[in-house]
């Protein structure tokens, strides 16, 4: 039986049990979500990395999103707290429309 010790969407426990296959769960205390919420972004964000069409950066994407909803709950947010966030540092910082690419910048 492979072992995958990683976090997973609510209802693949339902998924894998329809099929008929043999698993094991367990429920992670707050400490261990955080951490498996931060190891999930990383492999989702490198799964859009490398992924080579439009559907599948979407598809990588979606679960990226889908993460950061969790990730905002778990610090006491919402999403759309974490969208009013980011429209005002689009104001004030703007956004990545431009390709701007800095090179270097003066010290002091």
């Amino acid at each position: 039986m492979p072992i995958y010790n990683k976090l997973v969407r609510d209802l693949i426990p339902q998924i894998i049990e329809k099929q008929g296959i043999q698993f094991s769960t367990k429920v992670l205390d707050h400490d261990d979500y955080i951490a498996a919420l931060q190891k999930k972004l990383v492999e989702e964000v490198e799964e859009y990395i490398k992924t080579d069409n439009n559907q599948d950066s979407l598809e990588e994407l979606a679960d990226v999103l889908e993460l950061i909803h969790a990730i905002a709950k778990i610090h006491g947010s919402s999403i759309d707290q974490v969208e009013e966030i980011r429209q005002q540092k689009a104001i004030e910082r703007g956004v990545f429309n431009d390709k701007v690419f800095l090179l270097e910048v003066e010290d002091d």
